[in-house]
């Protein structure tokens, strides 16, 4: 069966216990199915260890080749003593495994919360952790993976949700048009941004994948969606309520992120564009996988009538702030 013929369906429980096996541990039959949906993700227990988390990549997405540069992104990260969740690799040095069609790799079990934005003190440890990241990711590309775009995250997935028929009939020029003349609008942005450095990023670095815990801080997970960008796309999803809120919030974490990597002002033209294709690529995203059971039993709200007209509106309020001025930083 090829990659792209395989089906979570067929990931039983024996199958991935035979998997975390056939590296050379031995499972003690106890495993628990943690949250992920673009993956499959489990707790395994092991003989006289700790457990280890086991995460099964889904069928067709990545090469092994843009996986495998994932995986030595996160380990350069963790011989730096950046603190992030790196794959192990077995006595061969190997962090990708195969069996039966699927491709899998370990990790050790770590523990936290999310952590609180709205303590100064955080924001300025979690932007010392991201400019030393970032200073990792400027030393050399990545090869094998996309770089984020207007054209990947934006035109592709509106016209794709278009294209399927996910959008209701009745809203469809509505969501076209204002699709178009949001993307418009970033390209402004992009353009009054002018010519920005493309770095090694996390690429999906919201409160979810930062794990907090008490005295040690910040941890840094799930760099399934790294990628070349924009070092701002690793910030602004760190950032919410009004403007002011955001201005502050960004003064405190560029406070502990220069210390370490130095940031062009100029990316901030791309905060409010970078979240207007993050909205695009999320429902293309969800259009993507909703043959996979497991996202229609999740995202029930999904492909209904009320669900498109919430995302006009909420395109037209990013439209309103695409015309703002752009976050300052002294």
């Amino acid at each position: 069966m090829s990659d792209q013929q395989l089906t979570y369906q067929s990931l039983t429980p024996d199958l991935i216990l035979d998997a975390v096996e056939s590296t050379g541990v031995r499972c003690d039959g106890h495993f628990l199915a943690l949250n992920s949906y673009e993956n499959r993700v489990y707790q395994v227990g092991i003989e006289d260890a700790a457990p280890l988390v086991a995460k099964f990549y889904r069928p067709g997405r990545w090469s092994d080749e843009a996986i495998r540069e994932e995986h030595a992104y996160a380990l350069e990260l963790a011989e730096r003593e950046i603190p992030v969740v790196a794959p192990s690799r077995d006595a061969r040095g190997e962090t990708l495994h195969h069996h039966q069609g699927f491709r899998f790799s370990l990790f050790p079990r770590r523990g936290g919360r999310w952590p609180d934005l709205d303590n100064p003190d955080n924001l300025l440890w979690l932007g010392r952790f991201i400019g030393r990241i970032h200073a990792v990711g400027a030393i050399e590309p990545l090869h094998h993976r996309p770089t984020l775009s207007i054209e990947n995250f934006g035109e592709e997935s509106y016209r794709y949700v278009l294209e399927q028929g996910f959008v209701p009939a009745e809203l469809q020029l509505a969501y076209r048009s204002l699709a178009e003349d949001v993307l418009k609008q970033v390209r402004h942005c992009y353009a009054r941004a002018g010519e920005v450095n493309l770095i090694r990023l996390h690429g999906d670095c919201h409160p979810g994948n930062i794990l907090w815990t008490e005295g040690g801080g910040p941890h840094f997970v799930d760099f399934d969606d790294c990628r070349m960008g924009p070092a701002i796309q690793d910030l602004w999803m760190l950032l919410s309520g009004e403007r002011r809120d955001m201005t502050i919030q960004l003064a405190d974490i560029l406070e502990g992120y220069t210390e370490f990597f130095d940031f062009n002002p100029r990316e901030l033209n791309l905060v409010e564009a970078l979240r207007s294709l993050r909205m695009l690529h999320y429902s293309a995203w969800l259009a993507r996988r909703w043959e996979d059971p497991a996202f229609k039993q999740a995202f029930t709200w999904f492909n209904s009538s009320r669900y498109w007209e919430e995302q006009i509106l909420a395109l037209r309020e990013q439209a309103a702030l695409l015309d703002e001025p752009p976050l300052s930083w002294n």
